[in-house]
């Protein structure tokens, strides 16, 4: 899964106790090698050009410069791996946005499993950001498509979509283009409890659709985005003429909760035909199975293509058990979904 050499990573944090416990903490492990630590941007930029880590970790608020502005100057000249470190709050978003691969949560002090298990997951999102690609695509203008490219006969289709790493962003991307009268769209983005709602928040606030977390018994309409809250399972159902979306407490699927496979097996299963599924960047192989379902059942079934993603995992998986019958890049997908918008329904 990872590269077998050791990964150089610098720490980037302006607390020497934390910064110092995450170098230990991550070094332990054998595929983990802390280059240096620095205590803010500026030592950080300094220590990046002697040092050449592959993988920066990056506090979010220090002083002299914050993280989100350090990447904002740093990526466009050193482009690299960056998983930010931060307490719960919108800022990850804008880290994202600004070039970061990916973020953890700033364990609870008082909790000895708090900061083992953010070691753990720290370790993880480091090597997977080493094998992600950076700075490997720009933001596309945010044209809405217009609403007269959407035909009127589309209440009984539904736009499922899965990602991961780099998801953030690419499903972003993908609203951001359409218009306020979409067939519903159900997102499972791996991501923790409580961000998941501050995401739906910020995409409401940058899309035409409403778009917010999905709550159990939600009805589905056109013009809806739902994003599948964190650590709940989101499958659809069908009850009389309407969609409903179920938000349970489960066990984790392929290692996630929520999970892709959920989503894509019940709208396989709810749907059929007049599903439209979408895979988009992650590690691992979450969702494969549930594509291939849809493919299975008619659905029209679309995979993110290697030069757009930032890990082509995910898609890649798909796309190999023959789950994905179209490899586009991110910025055109909007526009490659809406000639199914108007098939024949016979």
């Amino acid at each position: 899964m990872y590269a077998s050499k050791k990964i150089k990573v610098l720490v980037v944090d302006d607390s020497l106790i934390f910064r110092e416990t995450v170098a230990k903490g991550i070094a332990e492990d054998r595929g983990i090698e802390v280059v240096a630590t620095a205590s803010d941007p500026f030592d950080a930029r300094d220590k990046i050009i002697k040092f050449e880590p592959d993988v920066l970790t990056l506090d979010v608020e220090m002083p002299k410069m914050n993280g989100i502005e350090f990447l904002k100057r740093l990526m466009p000249q050193y482009p690299m791996p960056v998983v930010v470190v931060s307490a719960v709050s919108n800022n990850v978003f804008d880290a994202l946005n600004a070039g970061a691969v990916d973020f953890v949560t700033k364990p609870d002090g008082r909790s000895v499993n708090g900061l083992e298990g953010f070691i753990k997951e720290l370790v993880t999102k480091i090597k997977i950001a080493s094998v992600a690609k950076v700075g490997q695509w720009k933001k596309q203008n945010n044209r809405g498509v217009s609403s007269n490219t959407v035909g009127n006969n589309i209440s009984n289709k539904i736009i499922a979509i899965g990602s991961s790493t780099g998801g953030t962003e690419a499903v972003a991307t993908i609203l951001q283009m359409m218009s306020k009268n979409v067939p519903p769209i159900l997102v499972v983005q791996h991501m923790p409890p409580v961000f998941t709602r501050m995401y739906a928040e910020r995409l409401n606030n940058s899309c035409a659709m409403e778009v917010r977390e999905a709550k159990n018994g939600d009805r589905i309409y056109n013009g809806l985005v739902l994003i599948a809250p964190g650590d709940y399972q989101m499958a659809l159902e069908k009850r009389g003429a309407y969609y409903y979306v179920r938000c349970f407490k489960g066990e984790k699927v392929n290692g996630h909760c929520p999970s892709v496979d959920v989503l894509f097996e019940s709208v396989a299963r709810e749907v059929g035909k007049n599903a439209i599924g979408i895979i988009l960047t992650g590690m691992g192989y979450d969702g494969a199975k549930g594509l291939l379902s849809m493919k299975k059942r008619g659905a029209v079934t679309i995979g993110q293509n290697e030069e757009s993603c930032v890990v082509y995992g995910m898609p890649k998986v798909a796309y190999d058990i023959g789950a994905v019958q179209k490899q586009v890049s991110i910025e055109n997908i909007a526009g490659s979904i809406f000639p199914f918008f108007n098939r024949n329904n016979a």
